[in-house]
């Protein structure tokens, strides 16, 4: 018998600019995987809830919420990208294209933009990637740039670093159109009467009432996207060299804070979304381990409208997730999650 060590993943000194990942295996949008997300979550946006709903206005079906596409387009990456990262650093121009039902298949690949080694610790440096999911037919169901940090296998290995141009991704937001013969004023009772466009004014401050706590539940929701990224799942190798590590142990993957933000502002701010537009910045600021509680907070800072669909507006706003920390006898707040979030909110002038 041979004894046949494996390695899965790849290390700083691994990548090359230029380089791209048609990533393994895809994954369908079950039913089972659409409801344990989608409740998860605590959305209310009854386009994922009531399908009835969804196909009176003119969707194939329930409709994913955007923190679904983004975990499973993500979670695809995570072998060839980020199996060995540090941290995930930053989330760029994230935009959603085709809505994704029940039973669409999403496969994604990535393209290295940039490495680049770290000037004051040689055992890490910084990925640079581009990453697009679509669907069967080929259609973009969401493009966007993200920067994580990844561990160098060897600390004395050359690195390559260097970077590649950004090739164009062609994104359009594709939404059934505005029909006057559809009688969308008797759906109206299944979703909040003051979360329509009209209702939103630059500068107020939404304090969503709600809190997540994340339990242990986190390595399974992780394992169920696909998500290998050990420092999730394998408190063995944390346990090794806990120093090494972010709080020395498991760290929640940051796609579960991420949907659970958005979750928790949906019925304040998303209830009555047809659709998020785009995330132009995003990041962590802060781990979030198991037994925290999540907050979140939406601030809005502009209102404008979507081209071509005046029964729609945007909602420019930002969204932040919190946590408190205990600190001898006081309680922190410490922010977690920070995104700049545009929302396609439906008009109460064509909708109610």
């Amino acid at each position: 018998m041979a004894r046949r060590p494996t390695k899965h993943g790849n290390f700083l000194e691994e990548f090359r600019p230029g380089q791209v990942f048609r990533h393994k295996r895809g994954k369908t949008i079950t039913e089972g995987l659409f409801a344990v997300f989608t409740d998860f979550c605590f959305t209310t946006n009854a386009l994922a809830k009531n399908r009835r709903y969804a196909e009176a206005y003119g969707f194939r079906g329930l409709v994913a919420p955007p923190g679904l596409v983004m975990n499973v387009v993500f979670s695809q990456s995570v072998e060839d990208v980020s199996e060995n990262g540090r941290a995930n650093l930053e989330y760029i121009d994230m935009r959603f294209g085709a809505p994704v039902c029940v039973g669409d298949t999403i496969e994604a690949e990535s393209t290295v933009l940039g490495v680049k080694a770290s000037s004051r610790e040689r055992d890490r440096g910084v990925v640079h990637v581009g990453t697009v999911g679509r669907n069967q037919d080929g259609e973009v169901v969401l493009a966007y740039q993200r920067k994580v940090q990844v561990w160098k296998g060897d600390p004395d290995a050359p690195v390559a670093e260097g970077e590649a141009p950004a090739h164009e991704v062609s994104v359009s937001l594709a939404l059934p159109p505005y029909d006057p013969r559809r009688d969308y004023r008797a759906l109206a009772h299944l979703t909040s009467a003051d979360t329509y466009f009209e209702d939103f004014h630059v500068g107020d401050v939404f304090e969503h009432s709600r809190g997540r706590v994340i339990t242990t539940e986190h390595i399974a929701l992780t394992g169920m996207l696909d998500n290998t990224s050990q420092v999730h799942s394998n408190q063995w190798m944390i346990d090794q060299d806990p120093e090494r590590f972010l709080g020395g142990q498991l760290i929640v993957y940051g796609g579960i804070p991420f949907y659970l933000c958005l979750g928790l502002s949906s019925p304040d701010v998303a209830d009555n979304a047809l659709a998020d537009v785009r995330y132009a910045t995003g990041r962590h600021t802060a781990p979030a381990f198991a037994g925290d509680t999540v907050f979140a907070i939406t601030e809005i800072r502009g209102l404008g409208d979507l081209p071509g669909r005046p029964d729609l507006g945007v909602l420019d706003t930002v969204l932040r997730g919190h946590k408190f920390v205990r600190k001898g006898g006081a309680a922190e707040k410490v922010e977690i999650f920070y995104l700049e979030r545009e929302i396609a909110v439906k008009r109460r002038s064509h909708y109610a």
